[in-house]
């Protein structure tokens, strides 16, 4: 294996433990927020807070790992980083072990919030939990043949990837759903945060197969650093937006929400 082929620049090393590190930091940060305003709004809709707590503590844990891996992947020889002898390659494994947590019951916790409940709730439950689990799945197995593995297959990457997406696409059919339901029955301030989420949705969630794409630019010269690199940063950043963005928007709906009914902070 030529190993020089995984050398990594300073900066390039750098920007990416730095992301990383952004990532989990920004996970630990949003747990103790959600923590804390979990009783701001009525029993009804606290359950979207609670999901969102364990959504922090399993993206803290696994970002936390998924920098260590790639602390523990490259080793400075004086002029770049090179991939130590011996040790495994940086994958994503340890993001999409974290999203068959995750996706799930972000889409789920949605419902709480929109009102949604008796058998159209378990429905969408069912539905939620199937499309986006099978999604992180495929999208899990495709990664071990993307460009730049050492058993980079790339008809097998892109069968995998667009197997994934079917299921995508499915899920914003759904989330698209829910958000108007929930819309309809709010109105003023709390319904246009809520409607707002539609489109933090459709952003955040298109940047995760944006970044499975990434590597397909090393078909046409890019270099393995540029891809590792802008494929970290649009992961975070979609990590984010997608799990403590959505979830404060949620939380700050079901406030609002609860205040309107006439609910106050003891």
């Amino acid at each position: 294996m030529n190993t020089q082929l995984f050398n990594i620049s300073v900066e390039g090393f750098e920007i990416v433990n730095h992301i990383l590190t952004l990532g989990y930091a920004s996970m630990a940060a949003a747990l103790l927020y959600f923590v804390l305003t979990k009783n701001n709004s009525l029993p009804k809709y606290r359950m979207s807070s609670v999901i969102s707590v364990v959504v922090m503590v399993s993206a803290f844990l696994l970002l936390f790992i998924q920098k260590q891996s790639w602390s523990n992947a490259y080793a400075f020889n004086g002029a770049v980083y090179g991939l130590k002898e011996g040790a495994d390659l940086f994958t994503n494994g340890y993001r999409y072990l974290n999203w068959l947590i995750d996706v799930p019951m972000l889409l789920i916790q949605i419902l709480f919030v929109a009102e949604i409940t008796g058998s159209d709730r378990f429905k969408y439950m069912a539905r939620f939990s199937l499309s986006g689990s099978l999604m992180i799945i495929l999208g899990y197995i495709g990664q071990f043949y993307e460009p730049g593995r050492l058993n980079a297959n790339l008809f097998l990457w892109a069968f995998w990837g667009l197997a994934s997406t079917a299921f995508f696409i499915h899920v914003l059919v759904l989330i698209t759903k829910v958000i108007r339901q929930g819309q309809s029955i709010m109105e003023g301030t709390p319904r246009a945060l809520f409607g707002a989420i539609l489109p933090l949705f459709y952003i955040s969630w298109w940047l995760y197969p944006v970044a499975y794409a990434a590597p397909v630019l090393m078909q046409f010269g890019a270099s393995y650093e540029l891809t590792i690199v802008s494929q970290q940063v649009i992961y975070t950043i979609a990590d984010i937006a997608s799990k403590i963005v959505y979830g404060v928007m949620l939380s700050a709906t079901a406030t609002m929400l609860s205040e309107k009914k006439g609910f106050a902070v003891a």
